[in-house]
């Protein structure tokens, strides 16, 4: 069995960082009652393992003046997932693909400005070499948004972990 990603150490510094990124090491050390050095110690070692992805922020696309989601199914030419999603990632208003098992090959969520903009967007991910047919759900509303905090506290072995909003 693979080691634990995560301590409950680990998801109290993760945790705070999430719900206040701009908290800065020595604050979290004060509040979650830790050595300076162990906090960025740990959080060194989670970004080195992978566990942290990025310090960015997190943009809304609706904000941005994107409010139409869509997720597109692709079938493509089996030429190569990969060059199929370099090509995609060209186009902006992509903002993940995925390849997938089932009716498709890949699937693609993205944005646009309004509905008649999504179709200028399914016309440029039509038109990359390599897809042939695709099919597009219009997302209405979101029930759920991405989040991976409740992950982590399921990791870390804490038994509120299904609680947690982010």
């Amino acid at each position: 069995m693979p080691e634990t990603a995560v301590d409950r150490i680990d998801a109290a510094i993760l945790a705070l960082f999430a719900a206040e990124p701009r908290v800065g090491v020595l604050e979290a050390s004060r509040r979650l009652r830790i050595a300076r050095g162990t906090v960025q110690a740990r959080l060194d070692k989670l970004a080195s393992r992978g566990v942290v992805t990025g310090w960015g922020p997190d943009l809304d696309a609706a904000a941005l003046g994107f409010p139409v989601t869509a997720f597109v199914t692709l079938e493509i030419a089996q030429t190569g997932h990969d060059e199929i999603g370099a090509r995609l990632a060209a186009i902006p208003e992509v903002i993940e693909v995925h390849t997938i098992t089932g009716g498709g090959d890949l699937l693609a969520r993205v944005v646009a400005r309004s509905n008649a903009d999504l179709q200028r967007v399914i016309d440029q991910v039509v038109a990359t070499d390599g897809i042939g047919r695709t099919s597009t759900a219009i997302a209405l509303a979101t029930q759920v948004p991405h989040r991976v905090l409740p992950l982590l506290l399921a990791a870390a072995g804490d038994e509120h972990a299904g609680a947690v909003d982010r």
